[in-house]
């Protein structure tokens, strides 16, 4: 069973519903636009707000439900859900339908570890919100969440040792899929968040 679930968490993150979405609302290819990322972000700038919220909450959807998944067929096992975590946003950054070129997965660890540590993703989120209200940089809110959730998941849920380490996976990979934006940040060349973009 525990193959299984990481393998349907893998599948479900590997739905691009960023890609989906916009080939289906203006018949372009989201890749070839913006940051040529298939997530959330890169749809809301290229493609309008109802796109990108609508990625936005699928995104975090498919995270959620891989956890939940993996929970109802091992009985609530701790590890088998931080194993599906890790799989869906594997799944998301390295998707099989698109050649294994996705996104950077930060929807789907928010879906994935509102599941298994709800009240530490809490935290780091309102830690998300403060940095980007005051950078103006999706990019510095999610590398600096990501620094901190490990942090928040050992000293707020205590849980078992498999959902730490995961923690710490987790938040190593959103770091590392946002190398080249921590060097535009430090270029100063990284994009400001605006709540909106050129097509409504």
């Amino acid at each position: 069973m525990v193959i299984l679930a990481a393998a349907i968490a893998y599948v479900l993150g590997a739905i691009p519903f960023g890609y989906l979405l916009v080939k289906w609302k203006t018949g372009g290819d989201v890749r070839a636009s913006g940051s040529g990322n298939i997530g959330a972000t890169n749809v809301l700038r290229t493609t309008g707000r109802a796109a990108g919220v609508a990625t936005l909450l699928l995104d975090i959807g498919k995270g959620y439900l891989a956890v939940w998944i993996a929970g109802r067929l091992t009985d609530g096992s701790a590890a088998c859900e931080s194993l599906a975590a890790l799989a869906v946003m594997a799944g998301h950054a390295y998707p099989v339908f698109l050649k294994f070129k996705g996104g950077k997965a930060v929807a789907s660890f928010v879906g994935a570890f509102l599941c298994l540590t709800p009240v530490a993703l809490g935290a780091v989120l309102v830690v998300f919100a403060v940095v980007v209200a005051w950078t103006r940089h999706i990019s510095m809110g999610s590398t600096v969440g990501a620094a901190t959730f490990p942090l928040a998941v050992w000293l707020i849920q205590k849980p078992e040792p498999a959902v730490v380490v995961a923690s710490l996976l987790a938040g190593g990979f959103i770091i590392y899929k946002h190398r080249s934006n921590i060097e535009r940040l430090h270029a100063g060349t990284e994009n400001k968040f605006t709540f909106g973009a050129p097509k409504a």
